[in-house]
């Protein structure tokens, strides 16, 4: 166990050497002894206890050092001997006077140095006849020159005199003293140690005065690097913040050991160290791992100096050696930040980027200073560091450099010089960029990305390339993440010879939306060139239209084409092959191949694994529930259904999340779980830009909780207006979503067996003849093509021919022919008879 000594505590070693050299004093000889250490380690403490166990009758002469009085002359000297020299009577005062030979005042005329030194070392000598004297000094290296002189030279001649001499010293300056003492018989050297755990454990236990957490001490020890200020400093603040020492919270002491640190270690460094305090400083800001190459061209001290304060920093416990360097605990980073200034921090980020800049440091090091410090320059590098996040999977961090890269550009302006295409093309490239990183983490924001690479100045060409890094079927979920594609696709399709590569993907993504522009050209191109991943993307796509158009056999023979090859795609592939094996697993759900189809996805699935994409992997066990479904596993189907939906929550993805609520409460119901699956329904907000095939599921799952509660009306309504929607986007073939057969299923409860047999059959019910007259044979009625449906959906919805053309991607001059054909085959004249006669084709 460790006593307290008074104010001291843990310094029983050095009492006991004190003591040594108080008995020696008592036998009439000297000793000089050094009290070295950092601030706060006790060294007053001991220095102050020296008059409590002298002799008797010593003769105490006492100076404290300040660096304010250091520019006067024996400004310590005078403190040390006017309490004997100034004094009114007294033998001390008139021998003192007779041998100092002063003029009256009590203290030595001018003299030169070396005659001052020897009128003080007699003064000693008198004082020294009859009894011993302690000299005691505090802070010895804030004394002035003359008084640091006088110090040396009086301690080398005391090999006779009883005089006990006592100084302490601060870290950083006790090497001078020492080296001016030299190898004195009678030097002690006295280096308090830090305290140890087990007493720092005691002094709280004291100062709390109970037993405290094992856990409070060994933080509160390693905040103050058993330093006895700080931790006594740190103590009262918890005891007056009421701390509870039995059950302490860390998150409540680390800012107040932050705040004490602040306040004690930094505050010292900044008077005492200022080279290691302002390298700390930059470590905090730019992390303690900087090269010194980079502090050092800083700080403009060379690396060298740098290393030395780094050394510095690790002897007093504020660094950690490495490597790799760290601090020691959490609070002490924050404690540093608190003390630069805002402006600084920026300044140093600034700085720090330029010299990482110089030097060729790696681009996301230079790219993270450039962030902080708000540059306007280091486009390229903020390019590079994307690159080099997206490559390791980290595409928050990729997005920050990305967007700020952007940023630096800000929209471009329309300019016809070659500065004005450089921006335009920057422009372009970042924004492809981004898109494509936010294809990983934020589907919303990938197909806003997407929109502005489709509004590029540069040409249908430039612009398609830049669509093509972004082509995945999880964008078309929506009308927002569709249009790009669209349009682009239909630009480029026009153009003599338009790029194959870049025609098949953008045709492959506008089949699956329910587009069809450039379809024959890019089919001529696809069966003209290698079986290559366009190819392939442009294959499934196809084979999923074929399918929802009933063409069962083609989108089979294309489907298996396209899964018949490889089971794992390359981590970090494009997403051509994606688009690709979506569309080839769509098709082969709906035509019935379900064992291939799930086989596809569990590949899918493995892949988008591999390479981190998880939109991919979100589509993939979107599909492999609705397989499931179909072979009737519901558990197994609802379990991929949340799966999606919570990719789709982290993807951001509103109109995806929806269709994996569909999905889960298609199986929930199934699983009699259909007060569950109304609520999951209900929960989940509605997307009024969704693809009409999402919005078609949508609706067959309400209609399927309606039926399953009883509600067999409303679910005819909700399963008759979800084949509507699939309708608008060609979606005819009944094994794409099973809409029909629910709907029959519903009439049949509700007693219409002609109604049920009608829809099943696929053909509009005919009115029963009246009874009083002899049926008119009924008009032969042509139903509506699926673009005709299209255009006629939303002109009963009151758009114009110029909305509808937008909307549809069309011309107005291609819809009002649309609009032709359906007045002739419905036998009417104007659109506002349109609404009445359209009610039977909605039932195809």
């Amino acid at each position: 166990m460790h006593s307290p000594q008074g104010d001291l505590f843990d310094r029983e070693r050095e009492i006991v050497l004190l003591q040594e050299a108080i008995d020696q004093l008592a036998l009439g000889r000297p000793t000089v002894a050094t009290v070295q250490g950092p601030r706060g380690m006790g060294k007053s403490a001991l220095l102050n206890a020296v008059p409590r166990m002298l002799p008797p009758h010593t003769l105490v002469l006492r100076a404290r050092c300040h660096p304010s009085e250091s520019q006067f002359p024996y400004s310590m000297v005078r403190q040390l001997f006017d309490p004997v020299l100034a004094a009114p009577t007294g033998p001390d005062r008139a021998g003192a006077a007779d041998v100092a030979g002063d003029g009256g005042d009590g203290w030595p005329g001018a003299r030169s140095t070396q005659e001052a030194l020897q009128v003080l070392l007699r003064t000693t000598r008198f004082l020294a006849v009859d009894r011993p004297v302690a000299i005691l000094v505090d802070d010895l290296v804030y004394a002035d020159e003359p008084s640091l002189r006088w110090f040396s030279y009086i301690a080398r001649r005391l090999d006779d005199l009883p005089v006990l001499m006592v100084a302490t010293l601060p870290a950083t300056g006790a090497a001078r003293v020492a080296d001016e003492l030299g190898p004195l018989p009678y030097l002690l050297r006295l280096w308090p140690e830090p305290l140890c755990p087990t007493c720092t454990t005691e002094l709280l236990d004291r100062a709390f005065e109970s037993p405290v957490d094992q856990e409070l001490a060994a933080l509160c020890h390693t905040l103050a690097h058993g330093n006895p200020l700080v931790l006594h400093d740190l103590v009262n603040r918890l005891r007056r913040t009421h701390v509870p020492a039995s059950s302490p919270d860390p998150e409540q002491v680390l800012p107040i050991g932050a705040q004490t640190l602040s306040e004690t270690v930094l505050a010292w460094l900044d008077e005492d160290d200022p080279a290691a305090a302002e390298l700390l400083a930059q470590l905090a800001v730019l992390g303690p791992d900087t090269d010194p190459a980079v502090c050092g061209a800083l700080s403009h001290r060379g690396e060298v100096h740098e290393q030395q304060a780094r050394e510095r920093l690790v002897r007093a416990g504020l660094l950690e050696a490495g490597p790799p360097a760290r601090f020691p605990h959490p609070a002490l980073r924050p404690a540093v930040l608190e003390r630069v200034p805002p402006a600084a921090r920026l300044e140093l980020h600034a700085r720090a980027a330029a010299v990482l800049a110089r030097l060729g440091a790696p681009a996301r090091q230079t790219a993270e200073h450039l962030l902080k410090a708000g540059c306007d320059w280091g486009l390229d590098v903020l390019r590079g560091a994307g690159a080099q996040a997206a490559a390791a999977g980290e595409h928050e961090v990729a997005a920050r450099y990305l967007r700020r890269a952007l940023a630096l550009l800000d929209e471009p302006a329309a300019r016809a010089d070659e500065a004005g295409r450089e921006r335009e093309e920057s422009f372009l490239d970042l924004t492809a960029r981004l898109g494509a990183v936010e294809l990983h983490r934020d589907l919303d924001s990938c197909a806003r990305q997407a929109a502005t690479a489709a509004g590029s100045p540069l040409g249908p060409v430039r612009r398609a390339e830049a669509l093509a890094r972004l082509a995945s079927p999880a964008l078309v979920a929506r009308v927002e993440g569709a249009q790009p594609f669209v349009r682009v696709c239909g630009e480029l399709a026009g153009l003599s010879a338009p790029p194959r590569e870049y025609l098949l993907l953008l045709t492959a993504q506008s089949l699956l939306t329910g587009h069809r522009f450039g379809l024959r050209r890019a089919a001529r191109l696809a069966a003209g060139g290698p079986w290559d991943m366009a190819a392939r993307a442009f294959g499934g796509a196809l084979a999923a239209a074929a399918a929802a158009g009933g063409r069962t056999a083609t989108a089979r023979r294309l489907a298996l084409r396209v899964a018949d090859l490889p089971g794992r795609e390359p981590a970090g592939l494009a997403p051509a092959p994606v688009a690709g094996a979506v569309g080839a697993a769509l098709a082969l759900t709906w035509t019935g191949d379900l064992v291939e189809a799930e086989a596809l996805t569990v590949r899918l699935i493995g892949s988008a694994r591999a390479a981190e994409d998880l939109a991919t992997a979100l589509l993939a066990h979107l599909i492999r529930g609705d397989v499931r479904y179909r072979q009737r596993d519901f558990a197994a189907a609802h379990a991929d259904a949340q799966t999606a939906l919570r990719l789709a929550r982290r993807l951001g993805s509103a109109a995806l999340a929806g269709a994996a609520v569909a999905g889960a409460a298609r199986a929930l119901v199934r699983l009699d779980r259909t007060a569950e699956a109304a609520g999951l329904l209900d929960g989940e907000p509605a997307v009024g830009d969704a693809h009409p095939f999402v919005r078609a599921l949508s609706l067959q799952a309400h209609g399927t909780i309606a039926a399953a509660r009883g509600e067999h009306a409303a679910a005819v309504g909700l399963f008759l207006d979800c084949g509507h929607r699939l309708a608008l986007r060609g979606i005819t073939h009944p094994g794409c979503v099973t809409w029909r057969a629910q709907a029959a299923q519903s009439y049949r409860f509700l007693g219409e067996e002609s109604a049920a047999t009608t829809i099943l059959a696929g053909v509009p019910r005919q009115p029963a003849p009246a009874a009083a007259a002899p049926a008119a044979p009924p008009r032969e009625r042509t139903l509506l093509s699926a673009a005709e449906l299209r255009v006629a959906e939303l002109v009963v919805r009151g758009h114009s021919s110029l909305e509808v053309a937008e909307k549809l991607f069309l011309s107005k001059r291609t819809v009002d022919t649309h609009l032709g054909r359906i007045y002739r085959k419905l036998g009417i004249h104007s659109r506002h008879e349109l609404p009445n006669s359209l009610a039977p084709e909605l039932l195809v």
